[in-house]
């Protein structure tokens, strides 16, 4: 059932894969993990509308060279916050990613060395 290809997909369906994923021998989070970096990346994005909308509030309700200012001050600021949120999400997904593939190697690992594991596995 397991291989050494890392990108490797069963077929089909079988009862051996609901077992597996019921007791955490096949971990599905890096697919999950996939729609949790975009839904992140949403979030960020929503944040950085959300600067924009202040920069353009402020600018438009201060109606002097200093609110121009001001306003401009919260633009960059905003975005340097943002490109920095950005690429922390991008790292924090990336660890988790790097950590579950770990996990996969190490089973595959025990599975190559260990002959019980093999026969246990069908394999």
């Amino acid at each position: 059932m397991f291989d050494l290809k890392p990108n490797s997909r069963p077929a089909k369906f079988t009862p051996d894969m609901l077992w597996e994923l019921m007791s955490f021998e096949t971990l599905m989070t890096r697919q999950v993990i996939h729609l949790i970096y975009w839904s992140g990346l949403g979030i960020t994005a929503l944040v950085g509308f959300g600067f924009i909308g202040t920069a353009v509030g402020v600018a438009i309700r201060e109606q002097s060279i200093f609110g121009f200012l001001l306003a401009i001050g919260v633009l960059v600021g905003g975005t340097l916050v943002i490109g920095i949120l950005a690429l922390l999400w991008r790292a924090f997904c990336e660890l988790y990613v790097a950590l579950f593939r770990l996990s996969d190697d190490i089973h595959a690992l025990r599975k190559a060395n260990d002959p019980d594991l093999g026969a246990q596995a069908g394999g």
